[in-house]
């Protein structure tokens, strides 16, 4: 399939329900709202493509971009890519997901991230906590800096009330995957979790709740999967 063949596939795969119910959760115009299902049906038959993901994210239309995180060989991508794919990500699932998880699996993903997080846009900023989350999640502990870890556990403590929206966000998801992931931080970020308790974000016209970071923790602790690796940080 050629790019323009995705992109009519995609605009008759819309569904005007589905548009609506991303629109709710910050997803911006041009966009079809086609189900996450339907473009997997779409990587089925595409495979992994980087200079297909590249066009796709390129576009600028929602259903596209997204697709794009799913065909993209990480890999291969350059760090001036990445940084081309947060500057463009203007939607919390863009930022969130599918840069983040594109960027923790190349190999420029520690680097982008410590750097997006000293930024002033709240969406690099979120790709920069997104993306350090998702990099302790598919990293061996070994091939972590725990001191670093620890020190930006400490800092979250310091600055995360009067963090931007969704930078908050995803500074709560990294406080988690600390302490589900690396097993040497676990107590620490239980610790965090704890002296932090409740972040409040405005999640606009939706009815998606901010995740209690100490609850998610004991759950993971009881279902004895703490340091449990993921194998990628796609879904």
């Amino acid at each position: 399939m050629t790019y323009e063949d995705i992109i009519k596939q995609l605009e008759v795969l819309g569904i005007d329900s589905i548009k609506k119910t991303l629109m709710r959760h910050g997803i911006k115009e041009p966009l079809f709202g086609v189900k996450i299902e339907e473009l997997k049906k779409i990587f089925k038959v595409v495979k992994y493509n980087h200079s297909l993901s590249i066009q796709l994210y390129n576009s600028g239309i929602y259903d596209a971009m997204y697709l794009a995180g799913i065909l993209a060989e990480p890999e291969k991508m350059s760090i001036h890519e990445l940084q081309e794919w947060a500057e463009k990500a203007n939607a919390p699932v863009l930022c969130g997901s599918t840069v983040a998880a594109v960027t923790a699996e190349s190999k420029f993903g520690m680097q982008l991230a410590t750097k997006w997080i000293e930024a002033d846009a709240e969406g690099i900023a979120s790709c920069g906590w997104a993306t350090l989350a998702d990099i302790v999640s598919i990293k061996e502990d070994n091939e972590l800096d725990i001191n670093l870890l620890k020190k930006l556990l400490d800092r979250i403590t310091k600055t995360i009330n009067n963090s931007p929206n969704r930078v908050k966000y995803n500074m709560n998801v990294f406080i988690i995957a600390v302490g589900s992931f690396v097993k040497p931080l676990n107590e620490y970020a239980k610790e965090i979790a704890k002296e932090i308790g409740k972040v409040e974000v405005d999640m606009g016209d939706t009815a998606c709740k901010i995740p209690l970071a100490t609850e998610y923790i004991e759950k993971v602790e009881k279902k004895n999967g703490i340091g449990k690796k993921k194998k990628t940080a796609r879904c």
